[in-house]
């Protein structure tokens, strides 16, 4: 089955045609993994225009929400048939910092990238945030921040979840103020600067 336009409806972030695509596919009998790959395949794409200089936020924005409308029309189906995501992480804005858009348009991106995403919200204090890592499983988390005054939230948060004995889980920092120089200096396993790096640094983290 040819589901080539449901990938460019990704791309273009149609959202009523990936929803519509992707009803069609599965009432058409199409594996719900063959359905998830042509979604996937749309925002890899939409990624590679995004480091080319090809597209910018709001096209990413938009394409992000396309591929969500249609994996919740997905979602069952992958269920049903077993499919499972290829991990789960936690992401929020750290305490003290009510800006999400950054966040969402990143949670946005590991969905589309088959990942479990528990979005703990914003103002997440380190203590919740090590909650939500428990109570998830998640193996990676994204700690987000938007201004300089949060950034020792940051510090303080990747402090608690190794406090907690959460050695294992994997921590990606970002933020606009924030530098790949804070990560490491917060002891941070990764720094993304934007949504798209953010989905390379996550898989990178999970196969390692």
């Amino acid at each position: 089955m040819d589901l080539s336009e449901l990938t460019q409806a990704v791309v273009n972030g149609k959202r009523n045609d990936a929803v519509a695509g992707t009803t069609a596919a599965l009432d058409a009998g199409a594996e719900p993994s063959t359905v998830l790959d042509a979604l996937i395949a749309g925002m890899e794409e939409i990624g590679r225009r995004w480091k080319a200089n090809e597209v910018f936020v709001p096209e990413v924005l938009i394409a992000a929400r396309a591929m969500k409308e249609a994996m919740d029309v997905l979602e069952p189906s992958l269920i049903e048939g077993g499919v499972k995501p290829e991990a789960t992480m936690v992401i929020g804005t750290v305490k003290g910092d009510l800006h999400d858009i950054g966040k969402n348009l990143v949670a946005m991106m590991w969905k589309g990238a088959n990942i479990q995403v528990h979005d703990a919200g914003t103002n997440v204090s380190p203590e919740d945030f090590v909650k939500a890592i428990q109570e998830s499983g998640a193996k990676v988390v994204g700690l987000s921040a938007l201004l300089t005054t949060t950034m020792p939230a940051m510090k303080e948060t990747v402090e608690a979840i190794r406090a907690a004995g959460l050695s294992d889980v994997k921590i990606i920092v970002g933020g606009a103020p924030v530098t790949q120089a804070y990560a490491d200096e917060i002891g941070a396993d990764g720094y993304a600067a934007d949504a798209v790096t953010a989905v390379d640094k996550a898989r990178e983290l999970i196969a390692g």
